[in-house]
Order: structure tokens, then sequence, then C-alpha cells
């Protein structure tokens, strides 16, 4: 065996890598609060087999194709259609970031809340203009490690990140087996009749979609080890459907485990309060089930607060440095935004952070209360976020139109019409996803910062080629 089969992964080994990395125990939470309970198990099939699957072998057919390229899907975009695309695909990268950084914040403190207090009610009674003014805190005080060129938490948002994984597959596997070894625990029996299955599919269904497009999406991320599965063309996609089923095995368990737990009417009388709290109390009452109080809540919390502050800082760093130091993208950025400090961060692009996410923060004050905050914020980040794989579409769809230019090992299907059709599929899915979760029926104020938050952002990214653009006039 040479040295370059040596270094070759094993397939299982990938489907274990896209696993850890796209699946964590708050999809479970937010499919089950979102789609009514068990309800959500035939939503969550429909959408790995019609969406993740296509989705991560378009990935891997554009990870293959160009393996060299460093920037990810601007790369792809820069490689496909040009520079000035390749911007706007780094700039909606950046962008997504700024409602996900909005809400980090939020999520640490409710974690250290149940850490500390250990129950819902605290944090519900604080004064919400004194949460957010906290949370504006916690903002600035994580921009100016940033801007330090101080990232310890890098290493801990990797730690945090692994142990949350690792909590959600033990919550599955100890309440599954709680009733056997406390029978007596009051455990809910979950009613698998096909009624209580196929889901209604009215407004609010169609308008929830985008949090399930949130919950799958990012499997970009894997591209850069396509070349390096052994026997790419077998290898790959053999790797993303075991790991499409892995997901959808644990959606499923995961949704079951939660229906032995909760019942779905009190969800739906008490829904902020249990999209913020839901994550707690179900391991609450596994320590209940086990006999060992709050210790299993407690340990869930501690790796959560971690997780939620230490990626908030490196939302804060990493996004920024992608598009600020692409030489592609830099032609299109006016030069303040390019101004570095003594300690190598972008300081202009920081406090554009801080201006931006603080926004989204201090508009907040007007909520009656924190627990719907941490709402808004999760429907807020399914509406932007999914953003960011309208460009992962594009890209696959320009490079089958132009499929002859580009060698590739992996290739999805031979067809190319067939090809372009699922380009298109998921990306006029991602796009009608996106804006059908604008419009939350009865909440104006959550529609209204739904629009306006993504219209600004776009705008900007528009605003600023043209502001380049006159700098090198008056130069």
């Amino acid at each position: 065996m040479n040295k370059s089969q040596q270094n070759k992964i094993k397939w299982y080994m990938l489907s274990f890598m896209c696993f850890s990395t796209l699946w964590g125990f708050g999809n479970v939470l937010n499919g089950f609060v979102y789609f009514n309970g068990t309800q959500v198990i035939f939503s969550w099939i429909l959408m790995f087999a019609l969406y993740f699957v296509p989705y991560a072998l378009m990935v891997g057919e554009l990870g293959s194709a160009f393996k060299n390229s460093g920037g990810g899907v601007s790369s792809w975009i820069h490689e496909t259609t040009g520079a000035k695309a390749a911007y706007y695909a780094g700039w909606t990268y950046w962008a997504c970031h700024v409602t996900y950084i909005a809400s980090k914040g939020s999520g640490g403190l409710k974690a250290l809340s149940w850490m500390i207090f250990q129950n819902a009610e605290k944090y519900a009674s604080f004064n919400t203009k004194a949460v957010q003014l906290v949370t504006f805190a916690v903002l600035l005080f994580f921009c100016w490690v940033a801007s330090r060129g101080l990232n310890p938490l890098k290493k801990l948002a990797t730690l945090a990140g692994t142990s949350m994984f690792v909590m959600s597959i033990l919550y599955i596997l100890l309440m599954f087996a709680a009733p056997v070894i406390n029978p007596n625990g009051g455990y809910l029996s979950v009613d698998f009749s096909l009624k209580n299955l196929i889901p209604h599919f009215d407004w609010k269904y169609f308008s929830s979609l985008s949090i399930l497009v949130f919950a799958v999406g990012g499997c970009e991320k894997i591209s850069p080890y396509v070349n390096k599965v052994e026997d790419p063309s077998k290898g790959f996609p053999k790797s993303m459907i075991f790991a499409a089923i892995m997901v959808i095995v644990c959606a499923i368990f995961g949704t079951i485990a939660m229906g032995m737990m909760f019942d779905v009417s009190l969800v739906e009388a008490n829904f902020d309060s249990y999209n913020a709290n839901g994550q707690y109390w179900a391991f609450q009452k596994l320590g209940e089930y086990y006999g060992v109080g709050n210790l299993i809540m407690i340990i869930y919390a501690a790796c959560n607060a971690i997780g939620q502050f230490s990626t908030l800082v490196v939302s804060i760093d990493a996004p920024l440095r992608m598009l600020l130091d692409n030489e592609d993208a830099r032609q299109f950025i006016p030069t303040k935004l390019l101004k570095k400090n003594k300690f190598g961060a972008y300081v202009n692009g920081i406090w554009m952070v801080v201006i931006l996410s603080g926004s989204i923060i201090l508009a907040q004050v007007l909520v009656p209360n924190a627990d719907t905050v941490l709402r808004q914020l999760t429907q807020l980040n399914s509406v932007t976020m999914p953003m960011r794989y309208l460009w992962v579409f594009f890209a696959y769809f320009m490079l089958r139109k132009h499929s002859d230019k580009f060698e590739r090992e992996y290739r999805f299907v031979k067809n190319n019409g067939v090809a372009l059709g699922f380009g298109a599929w998921c990306f006029i899915l991602t796009a009608a996803c996106c804006l059908l979760g604008m419009y939350k029926q009865g909440d104006l104020y959550t529609t209204m910062l739904n629009v306006i938050t993504p219209v600004v952002l776009v705008a900007l990214g528009l605003i600023l080629p043209a502001i380049k653009k006159r700098e090198g006039k008056s130069a």
C-alpha cells in the first residue's frame, strides 16, 4: 500500500464526521415543538430524502471539482461565475452570521440561568430590557476579545460541540432505557396511529419548514474531504447516505423519546416556554427518572453555556476573516473595512458586527419577555441562515451548466439534465422556505424583524461595492 492510499479516509469515518458536525439536540427539540410532536417524523423523512441527500451529494461533486480551492462556496462561485458573484456569496455567508451572533448571547445566558437557578421561571421573570442590555454587554465583551486577536475559546468550541453531540446521543439511549430501569417514572404513551403521524398541511406547517432546512444545512463543511475518501465515486455517496440514515434514526428516536416526556397539547399552550426551556426540561426529567436530581441537566447546561459563548467569539472572527481575507472579494470592499489593528484583527469589521448584531439585540427590548426573545431569534435564524445555502445550489447549477470545463473524480449523477433539475429543485425549495418563514401569523413584530433584517443585510452588501468604486474614482 503506497503513502497516498494510507492517507485515504474510510467512507464510514466521513459519515461520522458529517453526522457530528450536522446534528445536535436542538434540532430534535425544534422539530418536536414546531411540528406538533411526533408528526414531525413524517417531515424529517421527507426533508432528508428530498433535500439533504441530494444537497450532500451535490456538495461532494463541487468539492471534487474544486479540490484545490480553499475558500469553500466563494471559491466555487468564483470558478464557475466570477469575482463579483464570489464577493456576494462571501458577503451572504458573513451576513447570515449577524443574526446567529445575536442569538448566541441570549442562548448562553439562558444556559447559565438553568445551571445556576435550575428552573425556567427565574430567567423568564427577568425584565426584558435588562436581559437585552446584558446580552448587548456580552456581545461587546466578546467583540473586544476578537479585536485583541485573542481566540482562546476556539478549542473550547470544538470540545463543547463534541460534548453536546455526545449528550444528544446519550439522551436517546438513556430515555429508551429508563422504562426498563424505572417502570414507574410516569412516561406518556406515544400514539403511532397514521392520523397522529401525518401533519396538518396548513399555513403554520409551511411557514415553519425553514426550521427543518436550517437543521439539515451546512454539509458544505465536509467538501474538502471528498477526494480523500477511498474510491470517491462509490465511497462518498455511500458515506453521505449512511450519515443521512444515522441522522434520520436520531431524529425519529429523539422525537419518540420527547413524546414519552412531553404532552403536545401543553407544548402548544406554552409554546414560547417550551421553545426556550424544552431542552433543559428534557434532561431534568431524565435525571428524575434515574434518581440523580438535576445532575444531568446541570452538565448539559454547562456544556451548552460553553458552546454558546465559544461559538459566539468564533462566529465574530471566522466569517469576517473569510470575507475580508479573500483577495477576490477585497476589490469590492471599502478600504476602511480592511483596516487591521496591531493584533491583526479587522477592527472596523468588528464594529460593523457590533452595530448590526447589537441592533437586533436592542430591538428586542420591546418584546414582552425573555423566552419570547429566544423564540424570535430561532425563527429569525431559520429565515436568514439557509440563505447561504442558495449559493451552494447556484454554484452546482453553474458547474453542471459548464460541465466540460471542470474535471472531477466524483459526479452526483451522470445525466446533466437531471443534475440541473436537482440543483434548481434545492434552490427553489430553500428560497421558498426562507420566504414563507418570514411571515408569522398574528405576530407583526416578528414578521417585521424577519423581513427587515435580510433586506438590510442584502442592501448593505450591494452598497459596499458602490462605495469602493467611488473610492477608486476619487483616488
